[in-house]
């Protein structure tokens, strides 16, 4: 007993008299520059993670290496 494709058409044409068809339509634009500025946004925040981790990955290794450096000094001496 779910909803039948009548109820649906009575229902979007119900919404289509109140709203009328260009507020639909720039709704519907509306809900599509929304989703392609969210999606960006994600993908720009990916990015940035991924940029950071490269950094700490390089900062951890740069510490390794003084500390190579710093051990060897200091078994040389």
């Amino acid at each position: 007993m779910g909803i039948g494709i009548w109820q649906l058409l009575i229902v979007l044409l119900i919404v289509l008299v109140l709203f009328g068809a260009k507020r639909i339509k720039n709704l519907g634009g509306d809900l599509g520059g929304a989703i392609k500025n969210f999606k960006s946004a994600i993908k720009e925040s990916e990015e940035e993670t991924i940029e950071t981790k490269d950094n700490v990955l390089s900062d951890n290794s740069n510490v390794i290496e003084v500390q190579k450096q710093n051990t060897t000094e200091k078994v040389e001496s």
